[in-house]
């Protein structure tokens, strides 16, 4: 299936074949009839994308801050390397979707259902429930794509509060503020539309406003002053997209006292205190399609929010604008002015620069052809194989997979032969760089290819278990990204799977740190010690939100089991014994305080009488290093500065090892895994070793949760 997408590093914009979507639970399978693209949000995806690094910078300043500190603590060709990798992510474009289901993914939503989502341009799309809405009958597919840009006007609207009779100012007459100005006047409102451009201004008029046209010299504020009957308006939404803070400032001087400003669109916002103090102006920005948005309970997981306390969720703001549509009330055919087949998307896109451009409309002439739903699209011709190559399938392409792994995994001589992803647009990208020979959305696939005898798993963590174990039935080596497994269940059938499997494959986590450089130095210098040893290990992990998927148990696991598990492994590999006790203490309970398990201290024992602690804290700041390492043992120390300098204190005949850039093992760690296949030896790390490892991190992070 063909599906838009943006180089962010370029701003290249192309159509790709890439492979149907997997089906998900609580999501919609639509196969596309039409989209639209939204002019405003797009044009300036594009924009972004085209600009130069310095321009860039200038427009995401919080990020360059960000990147000098990576500069200060990692050093300079990993910083550059990561920040070329977050560019080069590919984007979908679009989020205004009109489609039949073909797939109701287990809910209430019936195959052949016409509906509208906030899916992207392409021939098929997966959308979460909640984000779909069905359209009436006498709606046509081309006005229903407008309803989601017409479901952001309307939460401006409905923020503004506007009451029967009152007066509103609309600040840029776009798609989203000549919806806007219709939904206002549908309201019972007088409404006062404002632009450079004549065309939109008498669009605007035609809906029944009166107009302000700035190219014409007019001034805004005294035609306000005019259309209020001189006591000021009673509120503005801005719709416009600009880096100035006039429309702010001029939307303040319009205003009553009392009066009332939403911004919808994209503006500067310096606000004089002046403008607002003496009126006791209020000043609302408004948050996309409605309460829901960016909830991932709500959104993804399928939660709707009870009616009786939010009665406009996005979703049912996606139903009141289909029924205004379908009532008369909203003329969204008068905003298209022009057509394109999906084939000749990039003229769509061309079109953007038309002033006289406004509703640009994408049509999917292949709509409901079996050919969309196909799993996977060939990258290149496949090639042959030798007896003993390792032929490897990866499951996943983030931003780890395909920086990190896929090329360290290359360069170790293994045959990358498919990428599997959940929308399959990252493996058709990452795919095509790194030379698969097949992007694919289906695992199973994978299982039944006998030319594949490698698995990388590299996707969320709570599929770890399961993939883990069908790889290992499907007589498959597996190098699965941290953790292993979320819980003690999932552990013991990772275990039972192997055990009873006739041909014992190689199972690897991967660990890398204990590849890195410094730490086989480490290693070697600690061998020769036969008395026990202490350990510190400090983990300045930085925050994430509490919201976020990694810190949600049955998602994540936690960042103790998704990430503290490198230095328990870190820990017992240098101990080089079997762990024999912990303990765990974590943050107490404190205002503001979300998360307490990702600021918690872990002490471990070792048979042969070594201790040691892991200080894993999320609470420290960016421009300290991320990781230090100390150990003492024989009247002297060695300390592990983020893995880029080890140092001696007092150790004889060892003072230093010094890198030119940080290395934390990566790419021995794949070297290791794929020449143990090649030659037909055992996993670098002992399968029980990788057990014990994974069995004490969940015991932590079951002790830290219950405290």
């Amino acid at each position: 299936m063909k599906q838009i997408l943006q180089n962010m590093a370029n701003g290249e914009t192309s159509v790709v074949d890439v492979p149907c979507p997997q089906v998900k639970k609580h999501n919609l399978l639509i196969s596309t009839s039409k989209t639209l693209v939204s002019a405003g949000t797009e044009r300036m995806l594009i924009d972004f994308g085209k600009a130069n690094f310095i321009d860039k910078a200038r427009q995401q300043p919080d990020k360059v801050k960000m990147v000098l500190n990576k500069v200060k603590t990692d050093g300079l060709m990993t910083t550059i390397d990561a920040v070329k990798s977050k560019l080069d992510q590919p984007l979908p474009l679009g989020y205004c979707n009109v489609g039949r289901v073909i797939d109701s993914g287990s809910t209430s939503f019936e195959i052949g259902t016409r509906v509208i989502s906030n899916g992207n341009h392409a021939e098929v799309v997966r959308v979460p429930k909640n984000l779909c809405a069905k359209i009436p009958d006498n709606v046509d597919d081309e006005s229903a794509s407008f309803t989601v840009l017409g479901s952001i006007g309307l939460q401006g609207v409905r923020l503004i509060q506007p009451t029967l009779g009152e007066c509103i100012v609309v600040t840029g007459l776009g798609l989203i503020g000549l919806i806007t100005v219709q939904l206002l006047r549908a309201n019972g409102c007088r409404v006062l539309g404002i632009d450079f451009d004549t065309a939109k201004c008498e669009l605007a008029e035609k809906f029944g406003a009166q107009t302000v046209d700035l190219s014409k010299g007019q001034d805004p504020v005294k035609a306000a002053e005019a259309f209020s009957r001189g006591r000021g308006v009673d509120g503005v939404i801005i719709t416009a997209s600009t880096k100035s803070s006039e429309p702010l400032s001029q939307a303040a001087a319009m205003c009553r006292q009392r009066g009332r400003i939403v911004l919808v669109g994209v503006i500067g916002q310096e606000i004089s205190r002046a403008d607002f103090f003496a009126k006791e102006l209020t000043f609302q920005v408004s948050c996309s399609y409605g309460p829901g948005r960016y909830d991932s309970n709500y959104e993804d997981k399928g939660n709707d929010y009870p009616i009786g306390f939010v009665r406009w969720t996005e979703q049912r703001n996606f139903e009141a604008v289909l029924d205004m549509m379908s009532s008369g009330a909203l003329d969204c055919k008068s905003l298209i002015t022009h057509r394109f087949s999906i084939e000749n998307a990039i003229e769509a896109y061309k079109a953007l620069d038309d002033k006289t451009s406004l509703g640009i409309v994408l049509d999917y002439p292949n709509a409901g052809s079996e050919n969309l739903v196909n799993r996977s699209v060939s990258l290149s011709s496949k090639e042959g194989h030798k007896p003993g190559d390792a032929v490897c399938a990866f499951l996943g392409a983030g931003n780890y997979a395909s920086r990190i792994l896929m090329p360290a995994f290359k360069a170790a001589g293994a045959k990358l032969d498919t990428v599997v992803t959940s929308s399959g647009v990252s493996a058709v990208h990452h795919g095509s760089k790194q030379g698969f020979i097949k992007a694919s959305t289906d695992f199973n696939e994978v299982l039944k290819d006998e030319t594949v005898n490698t698995v990388v798993i590299v996707t969320q963590h709570n599929l770890h278990a399961e993939q883990t174990i069908d790889s290992i039935k499907s007589g498959k080596h597996v190098f699965v990204e941290k953790p292993l497994a979320l819980n003690q269940l999932e552990l013991d059938e990772i275990v039972e799977a192997y055990n009873s499997a006739a041909l014992k494959p190689n199972i690897m986590v991967g660990y890398n740190r204990r590849f890195s450089p410094h730490i086989i130095k480490m290693k070697s210098l600690l061998d020769s010690v036969k008395v026990p040893k202490t350990f510190i290990m400090t983990m300045n992990a930085g925050d994430i939100p509490a919201d976020h998927w990694t810190q949600d148990p049955e998602v994540g696991g936690g960042r103790i089991i998704g990430e503290a598990c490198h230095y328990i492994d870190l820990m017992r590999y240098l101990a080089g014994c079997k762990i024999t006790g912990f303990s765990a203490m974590s943050m107490g309970d404190a205002p503001g305080v979300a998360v307490k398990e990702d600021k918690a201290s872990i002490t471990l024992s070792f048979e042969d009488g070594s201790i040691g602690t892991i200080h894993y804290f999320a609470n420290g700041g960016k421009a300290f290093p991320k990781e230090r390492i100390e150990v003492f043992a024989n009247d002297a120390v060695l300390h592990l500065d983020n893995f880029r300098e080890l140092t001696g204190f007092d150790w004889k005949g060892f003072s230093k090892l010094k890198s030119r850039s940080q290395d934390k093992g990566q790419d021995k760690c794949a070297a290791e895994f794929i020449a143990s296949i090649k030659n037909g030896t055992s996993s670098p790390i002992e399968f029980s070793e990788i057990v014990e490892v994974a069995e004490v991190s969940i015991k932590v992070a079951e002790t830290l949760r219950s405290r």
